[in-house]
Formats: structure tokens, C-alpha cells, sequence
């Protein structure tokens, strides 16, 4: 029986309710997020922060067609301080992770002080990122390294990934079969950074009709330096530049750089890409022996601009207006605040970091506030005089530093010493500014007092009865001569 006019109008009315319908729901559906953790990448080690030897063609595109922070800060200089402030928000005395393991690091005779007891793992009170998407509605996942825990699935996660305590994938752990638990190869000759990359589209094809948060956190580029050997040959042959050089590093990066590109385009083909802001960063600098940072003072495990300034850019295609480039200081505990403004959580734990999404879809302006790092420990050497540190002993010496605008200042407690910096004029904190600028100095050292007083930071002050300073004297020239 065919259709009459009536009918036929009526027909159409219905259709194009439900086509408004569907609009509506994905017009409503919640963002997705992924926030993309590289470990070990240090500042200079991409395409587009100024590498003429890294290959990164897809994270440059990304990066360019997004939002660029010339000055991405991470939380602390090494892996898990740095990821704990990154997971919950909060800076490293409200959680008490300062290093990996003992707090007690370098020889002891030449420790003047007793540094802070090191907490070692996250504690599930607090509430992480996966805590706070899966209250809100968002399927979860961690994929790689976690080393906060044992296991993320305590800490907010629906699944896990080749996540444990474990702070690298353990010896020739890069290519399988591997040593990370739980995480069977699915073909020979596997390489960790692909196959975490497959699990996490795998992950996003079973959770298309639900928001989903993707905590996607390489391995790489953490020692050991293991590359694919099509990519340690092609790196061999290519011509490199003072201090990045080393073709296994080289490899390992493109190969992160290819999984960027792989992940963009699975967003894609599923029509994901314009509903999915993704937050691209480091745990902390490079590691000074394997690749310099230069300009950039120092590596990993200092405070030094070389051990916490990472790369970092936002992306959110039709969202975030790209080609954009900031000069405003963020830190890695701003991810967590602009996760929260964006699900719209009103869950009370304190975060340290400020949401970025005014200025990331507005482009509002920002106002510049001051940024802490607070390190009571020790972190030995690794190489002496290439590590650029304060001295040839210790990467870092207990202190806190501050960045408010252009002024950056370090305090050490073991000498009450400072070291004052203007970062326009001197990013390479070589030009200790102290005594021309007395004022800049005692402003910023009372930012820290009322700041470390605010967050109850521990302060080592008691004197280490082991140390013997004429030890320590003869362990600093013999060092000075090694290198």
C-alpha cells in the first residue's frame, strides 16, 4: 500500500526529529580525553622545540596545530615524584614522593644534613585522574609505566596495561617477550611502545558510545636504550649535533613519534579526533649524558631548567584554536585542574595546579603565578661534570625553587645559599644574580616560606653526624679530574 501525502510529510517530520536527536546526543556526548606521558623526553629532544637530529614529524604537526607551552614545567625532575604530582594534582609535599626508593642517595659522608623520608607509593586516599573520570562517568584506562603502586586498578582505572611499580620495562625489556607482568606478545619481534599503542586503540574501539580517558604512559624513552634496528642504522648514518648523537635514542623517539601518528589517525577514522582534547608532556628532563638540552642547564634529577622544563602542548581539534604558541609558566599539576573544570568535578581535594581550559578554548589570558618544587633529598651523580649540576657529587642538593614571571630562584638547605636567575636574559642559569638583585632575592624567598608553610613542607635542618667534610673534599676533586 503506497504512501500518501500525509503520510509522506509526517514521515519526513520523524526523520528529521531524530536526526536532530542524534545531533543533540553527540553534540552532548562528554570530551574524551588522552593525556600522552613520554618518559625521560627532555626539552630539546623534538622537531619543534629545536632538534635537527630527532625525527618527530607527527607530534610536531600535532603540537603545531594545537597549543605550544614554551614554558611546560614538570612537577619534579624524576619519574615518580613527577608523575604522583602529575596523577593527583598536588606538589610533592602534600604526597610526600620525592624520589624512587630511598631518600637517602650519594655517599653518605657526604650528605650534611638528613634529608626527608621518602614516601613510596601514591596513597589511594588520593584521588588520581582515573578516580576522577570514572566517578564522572568516563570508562578508564593506564597503559605502561606507572610506578606510583603496584597496580593503577586500586586508584581509580577500569583496566591496566603493563602498569606496576616498575620505573622502566627491565632489562632488553623494550622488545618481547617482556618483563613487564601480565603482557603476553601477540607477534614476534614485538616492540613495547607499538604494542601499547595498539591496546590503546583497542581500548578506544570498545568504548566509542562512552567518554573515555586514555592514560597512555611510555616506557619510552627510559634507558635501556633499545631502538629497532632499521632505525639504529638509518640514525648511524645521519649527521648529528653536539650532545644528540645516539642513534638507539634517536630510534626509540621516532618510534614514539610514529604511535603518535598512529593514534591520531585511529581517532579519526573513527570520527573521534574533534571530541578528544589530548595533553602531550614529559615526567622530567632528558637525561644529560644521553642527550643534551642546551641551552638548558643540567638533566634529570636536577632543578636546573634542563630537569624540569619538558615539552608540553594541547590539542583539540575545532575546540582549542591552534598554531598557537604560550609563554605562560604551567606545571604538570595543571592537567589534573583542567581535567576537573572540564567533567565539571566538584570533588573537594586540594590541587595545586590551576585549570588551563579558560585559555586553552577561549584563549582568555592568563595571570602569571609562581610555581614551586620542593626537593628535601639527595640525587647522586651520573656523570659528573656533564651533568652541568651544583656540583660533581649530587645532580641535586635538598632545596626548593621558585619561578614567579622571568625570576627563577634555588635555596639550599644545607648552606642557606641562593642562586638567582633571570630567565630572559639568562635561561642557561648561568649568571648567579643574587647579590645585584637583593630585593628579587628576599621576594621570592619569602614566596617560599609562606608557601612551605601553607603545605606544611618538611624541612631538613638536622645535621648528619656521619658526614666528614674532608671526605667530601677528596671526593670532589678526584670526581672534578674524571671528567
Amino acid at each position: 500500500m503506497g504512501l500518501n501525502m500525509k503520510n509522506i510529510r509526517l514521515l519526513k517530520t520523524l526523520i528529521a526529529l531524530l536526526m536532530l536527536s542524534s545531533t543533540q546526543i553527540r553534540a552532548e556526548k562528554k570530551p574524551n580525553v588522552i593525556v600522552f606521558l613520554v618518559d625521560d623526553l627532555g626539552y630539546k629532544d623534538l622537531g619543534y622545540t629545536g632538534s635537527s637530529f630527532y625525527e618527530t614529524p607527527n607530534i610536531d604537526k600535532v603540537a603545531n596545530e594545537g597549543i605550544i607551552f614554551n614554558n611546560g614545567y614538570a612537577g619534579a625532575s624524576n619519574c615518580a615524584p613527577s608523575r604522583a604530582c602529575l596523577l593527583s594534582g598536588q606538589n610533592t609535599p602534600r604526597h610526600g614522593i620525592y624520589t624512587v626508593k630511598s631518600s637517602e642517595r650519594g655517599n653518605v659522608k657526604t650528605r650534611k644534613i638528613i634529608p626527608t623520608p621518602n614516601t613510596l607509593v601514591l596513597q589511594d586516599k588520593i584521588q588520581t585522574l582515573g578516580n576522577l573520570f570514572s566517578t564522572n562517568g568516563y570508562k578508564t584506562i593506564s597503559l605502561g609505566k606507572w610506578h606510583v603502586s603496584n597496580n593503577p586498578l586500586t586508584q581509580g582505572f577500569d583496566e591496566n596495561v603493563a602498569g606496576c611499580e616498575m620505573g622502566n620495562p627491565g632489562r632488553k625489556g623494550y622488545f618481547a617477550p617482556y618483563n613487564v607482568p601480565k603482557l603476553e606478545p601477540k607477534k614476534e619481534h614485538e616492540y613495547l611502545t607499538d604494542r601499547l599503542t595498539d591496546e590503546a586503540i583497542g581500548f578506544i574501539d570498545r568504548n566509542q558510545d562512552n567518554p573515555f580517558f586514555v592514560y597512555l604512559s611510555y616506557y619510552s624513552v627510559h634507558s635501556p636504550l633499545m631502538a629497532k634496528d632499521s632505525l639504529v642504522k638509518k640514525y648511524k648514518h645521519k649527521m648529528n649535533s653536539p650532545g644528540q648523537s645516539n642513534a638507539n635514542y634517536a630510534g626509540m623517539i621516532e618510534t614514539v613519534d610514529t604511535n603518535m601518528g598512529k593514534l591520531i589517525s585511529a581517532l579519526k577514522q573513527r570520527g573521534l579526533l574533534e571530541n578528544t582534547l589530548i595533553i602531550f608532556t614529559s615526567d622530567n628532563g632528558g637525561v644529560r649524558k644521553t642527550s643534551y638540552q642546551d641551552p638548558l642547564r643540567a638533566g634529570k634529577g636536577s632543578y636546573y631548567e634542563g630537569g624540569i622544563r619538558v615539552p608540553f602542548f594541547a590539542y583539540w581539534k575545532g575546540k582549542i584554536r591552534g598554531h598557537r604558541v604560550s609563554d605562560l609558566p604551567v606545571v604538570n599539576m595543571d592537567i589534573y585542574a583542567t581535567c576537573k573544570a572540564l567533567v565539571k568535578d566538584n570533588n573537594r581535594q586540594v590541587c595545586d595546579g590551576r585549570s588551563l581550559l579558560p585559555l586553552l578554548v577561549k584563549g582568555d589570558k592568563l595571570s602569571t603565578k609562581p610555581l614551586f618544587w620542593h626537593f628535601p633529598i639527595y640525587l647522586e651523580s651520573y656523570a659528573g661534570k656533564i651533568d652541568q649540576a651544583r656540583d660533581v657529587l649530587f645532580r641535586t642538593r635538598p632545596g626548593t625553587v621558585v619561578r614567579y614571571g622571568n625570576w627563577k630562584l634555588h635555596y639550599y638547605y644545607e648552606d642557606n645559599k641562593m642562586e638567582l636567575y633571570n630567565l630572559i636574559s639568562d635561561i642557561g642559569e648561568r649568571n648567579n644574580l643574587k647579590d645585584k638583585y637583593p630585593e628579587k632575592c628576599h621576594e621570592l624567598y619569602e614566596m617560599i616560606k609562606t608557601w612551605r608553610e601553607n603545605l606544611h613542607a618538611p624541612v631538613p635542618i638536622t645535621l648528619n653526624p656521619e658526614y666528614n667534610a674532608i671526605v667530601e673534599k677528596e671526593m670532589l676533586e678526584k670526581r672534578n679530574n674524571q671528567f
